[in-house]
Parts: C-alpha cells; structure tokens; sequence
C-alpha cells in the first residue's frame, strides 16, 4: 500500500462537551446573563461548546455573527449548532461551525421543554463526577479554576474577581470571595460548602445567585453549604 493511503485514519471518538442552551434570541440579555456566570475576559481559556437553539422560537433569526464574539469573549468556542431541524444545517455552516440534529437523540439527551433554570442559558444533565482536583494556593481576581468531570478543593482564599468551576462539588476550606460554579454540567445534587461565605455569585447546575445585597448574619463570614431544592438555591450554615 502507498505511503499515501496511510496518511490518516477515521476513528470514533466520544467527546466530552458542554451545551449552551438558549432561552432566549436578546442578545443584551443575553450578555448579561453570561457575564454574571463567566464573566467577561478576553484571555479566558477557550473551551469548546455545543450552542444548543431548539428552545429559541425563531433560531433561524439567531444573529450568529454577533453572538459567536460575544461567546467568545467569556472563553466559549461555539463548535456546533444542534436543533432538530435539518436546514438550520446551511445556517451554522456559513459560519464555520457543525451541525448536529438534535431529533435522533434519546429524549434524556434532549433540551427540556420548559425551563428548568431562571437564566439564558444552561447545561445538559450528566452523571455525577468522581475524584477530585485540589488547588493549594489562593485563586486571584482574574484567575479561573476549572475542575473537569469531578469536584474541586481549594485550600486558600478565592479573592473576589476569581471564578471557581467544578462538575461535581466545590469545597473551599478558606473565605469564599469570589464566583463559585458547581455541578456545571448540570448535576442538580452537587454542593458548595466554604469555611466564609462572602461570595459574590454561587450557581448550582445553572441556577444562580449574585450576592448584591449584605448576607443574613446566620451565613456571613460562616460556615455555609448551598445546595439546590426545588429548583431553589438554599444558603445554611453549616451544622444546622
């Protein structure tokens, strides 16, 4: 055989990746909602996403040209376009991005029907994640920490202005001050717990919380797990 014929091959692959499902076609709204969950850095690590626009009412209106930037600039590479209908398939590849049909996938695999989270966007459900990363040192504004497929343990302060992503659980032994992300693949059961809540926004499977207003003194400075029920971010301290 040639030397030609061996050039490459074509192999599965199961790739692990996020989905972006929108809620919503506004793209100021939008913005806003996404810089409350990832803020808005132009040096954030890229990381590739599905952008998944079944729920959107009119995709085919979608302005792909300005919300691809915008994406971008909170460190989302959009790779693909998922809907149901096949003709949205010449709208992603004008720009450069996949399509796959969503209507071959098993329902579990779906985007739900209704909303289940207050915000523009959101995350698949997954399984829970195993393991741990566990990060020794403060996490400084501007710094963002992605625990991939399992929880995350930092041991140091998370300055306000930093931003800490887990699949599973965030635990932070240290005064929490910055954004806490948990179950960002969309595991509902994942928990944040810090040894001093003073964060400036938690989420919990999507469902957010900017602290805008001053913390009941039961839960400043304190101990505190948050954890999702009925669709609602509960804030104890811990030992209740």
């Amino acid at each position: 055989m040639s030397p030609v014929a061996n050039a490459f091959d074509i192999k599965s692959a199961n790739l692990d990746l996020l989905a972006i499902l929108l809620r919503t076609d506004n793209l100021d709204e939008l913005s806003q909602a996404l810089d409350a969950r990832f803020g808005n850095s132009n040096d954030a690590p890229a990381e590739a996403f599905v952008l998944d626009v079944e729920a959107l009412p009119k995709p085919a209106e979608l302005d792909l040209g300005r919300l691809l930037p915008l994406l971008s600039r909170r460190g989302i590479r959009a790779v693909a376009l998922r809907h149901p209908d096949n003709s949205l398939a010449a709208m992603a590849s004008r720009f450069g991005l996949a399509f796959a049909s969503s209507a071959a996938l098993p329902r579990s695999a779906q985007a739900p029907q209704e909303p289940q989270a207050k915000s523009a966007v959101e995350t698949p459900a997954a399984a829970v994640p195993a393991g741990a990363m566990i990060i020794d040192r403060p996490v400084r504004a501007g710094q963002q920490i992605y625990a991939k497929g399992c929880d995350l343990i930092v041991l140091a302060v998370v300055s306000a202005g930093a931003e800490v992503i887990a699949d599973g659980n965030i635990h932070v032994y240290a005064p929490l001050r910055g954004r806490a992300l948990a179950g960002a693949r969309g595991n509902a059961a994942a928990r944040i717990f810090t040894r001093s809540m003073e964060a400036e926004l938690v989420s919990i499977a999507g469902v957010y919380r900017t602290i805008e207003q001053a913390l009941p003194d039961s839960i400043l400075g304190k101990p505190t797990q948050i954890y999702l029920e009925n669709e609602r971010l509960v804030m104890t301290a811990l030992g209740e």
